[in-house]
């Protein structure tokens, strides 16, 4: 299958994460790197930036039906930040189920309006100082998070994940979760609408994203978004591609993107196909053009 062309909607960024298209048609992302460690806002046609917040390290981000941006802010402190758009923040959580914050990576809202947040399951220094050699081999203690905004109640959903990563909830309403330590991507059946105190299954392997022939070292599964079809668009850091995911767990296609450390990916607009992804080491947010749209990211009211 052919590459897609690639197009460079802004350049310029400080290691990027978390793309989450706003209702303008701009872009939200965080910033990671030292020099930035901010959320800023890409203007729709791509052209300019402006900083709406400095937060320390964020990381994962998404945005809720208020207009408000929930982010997972990795190290200042590692925390459930909430940010509006005029630049006012707040710290919003730093522990829950009796287990404090260590890496908070990514969100998504679920079927049952919750919030779900991945711990990498380390510190995000002691992370950055490991030898790339000894980030396959370290024992992360990476969780899955349900978060409850209205009483603000936490429960740890899974445990141990080797540096839990990206999380979506797919076209069936299941949990997708990478961990990035053994390229593989989980799922965790949906169970809430007959329990909803206990609202996902166990974890079971779903997928490999690894090109075991072409690549080694500290390469998996990063943030990863849901098409319409319900094949999932998911970012694999140090691999340098977007893989794509069927139903059944296969890989359909992967899509090189301009660097090696793709951190996530998000869909345009509706009508337009395309997808978005943040690329680290380019400090780019790309657009490829893929011919399907992504499901709602919110659930239905």
């Amino acid at each position: 299958m052919p590459d897609i062309d690639r197009t460079i909607f802004h350049s310029g960024l400080g290691e990027p994460e978390g793309p989450v298209l706003l209702g303008d048609g701009s872009w939200a992302v965080v910033e990671m790197s030292p020099e930035t460690g901010q959320v800023s806002v890409i203007s729709p046609d791509g052209s300019s930036k402006r900083i709406v917040a400095k937060t320390g390290r964020p990381n994962g981000m998404v945005q809720d039906s208020e207009g408000a941006l929930w982010v997972a802010e990795s190290v200042n402190p590692p925390s459930l930040l909430k940010v509006e758009l005029d630049g006012s923040s707040e710290v919003v959580l730093t522990e829950g189920d009796g287990a404090e914050f260590l890496f908070p990576n990514d969100l998504a809202f679920g079927p049952d309006g919750a919030l779900y947040m991945t711990d990498s399951g380390v510190r995000q220094p002691v992370f950055r100082d490991l030898p790339v050699a000894e980030r396959v081999v370290y024992p992360f203690e990476g969780k899955v998070f349900r978060i409850d905004l209205t009483s603000m109640s936490v429960t740890i959903l899974d445990d141990d994940l080797g540096f839990a990563n990206g999380l979506a909830f797919g076209k069936d309403r299941a949990l997708y979760v990478t961990t990035t330590a053994n390229g593989l991507l989980y799922r965790y059946e949906w169970n809430g609408d007959r329990t909803p105190g206990s609202p996902l299954g166990p974890g079971t392997e779903f997928a490999d994203l690894v090109d075991r022939t072409q690549t080694a070292g500290f390469t998996g599964g990063d943030g990863l978004a849901v098409a319409a079809n319900g094949h999932l668009f998911c970012s694999v850091v140090g691999q340098g591609d977007v893989t794509v995911i069927d139903a059944s767990g296969v890989v359909v296609r992967r899509i090189p993107v301009g660097g090696i450390q793709p951190t996530n990916v998000a869909f345009g607009r509706a009508g337009t196909g395309d997808i978005y992804v943040t690329v680290k080491d380019a400090g780019t947010l790309e657009r490829y053009h893929v011919g399907v749209d992504g499901l709602p990211l919110l659930p239905s009211a």
